[in-house]
């Protein structure tokens, strides 16, 4: 068996408090859990694939994944309700491949093709021209997008595993729980709004965050 090449990080671990007494993960959009879509698009173009959760989440999302056609296996926070950083640092941590796309569970829409575009910028076998981009980075550990709202799309990005798992414990242990407090720590690529919409659309980046994006999602 080969070493994986890429990876699918799903952030899984949040408490959705805007979204209701239930997990909006498990949440069903048209027969299937939130997370199980969000997985099978990831799943396109990774090889292996790693589920952020609390640990009283395994449960409820192995029966969500139940019926997901590739393998896949939990990294269960160390400690609950540190933010989507500590996410990000434990799916890395559980990662062998050396790049990894990090992907919300709340982002039914995500757009694989979109994710492969990342990974070739972060290998080096793509490059976004000057005006679409913040940074001439060659060899990126993080190839983040950033919309024109000045958003940067931190969990729908590829990142270098190792090196942006490093960072991320740096990061926690100076007690800054932003995701762009590692980032600050790498050299990395923005890809802005410019070049995503030569790639996909920007629902892509459409996350589920109420009950009432759910509703809209499903008329979709």
């Amino acid at each position: 068996m080969t070493d994986p090449e890429r990876a699918g990080v799903i952030l899984a671990g949040g408490f959705s408090t805007r979204f209701g007494e239930s997990d909006k993960a498990v949440a069903d959009l048209q027969g299937t859990p939130m997370v199980a879509r969000v997985a099978e698009r990831v799943a396109c173009v990774t090889d292996e694939l790693v589920v952020n959760c609390r640990a009283e989440q395994v449960e409820v999302l192995t029966s969500a994944l139940e019926e997901l056609p590739v393998d896949y296996r939990f990294a269960v926070d160390p400690t609950p309700d540190l933010g989507p950083l500590a996410g990000i640092l434990a799916g890395l941590e559980a990662a062998e491949a050396p790049l990894s796309a990090v992907v919300a569970c709340d982002m039914p829409f995500v757009d694989p093709h979109f994710l492969a575009f990342l990974f070739e910028v972060a290998e080096g076998e793509t490059t976004v021209a000057g005006e679409n981009t913040e940074s001439v980075a060659t060899e990126p550990a993080a190839v983040v997008p950033k919309l024109e709202d000045g958003w940067y799309q931190t969990t729908q990005a590829v990142y270098q595993t190792e090196p942006m798992a490093t960072a991320c414990m740096e990061a926690l242990e100076a007690d800054e729980g932003k995701i762009l407090a590692a980032l600050d720590r790498l050299e990395w690529v923005v890809v802005k709004e410019s070049a995503v919409l030569e790639h996909t659309t920007l629902e892509t980046f459409d996350s589920i965050d109420t009950q009432a994006d759910l509703e809209t999602a499903r008329e979709r």
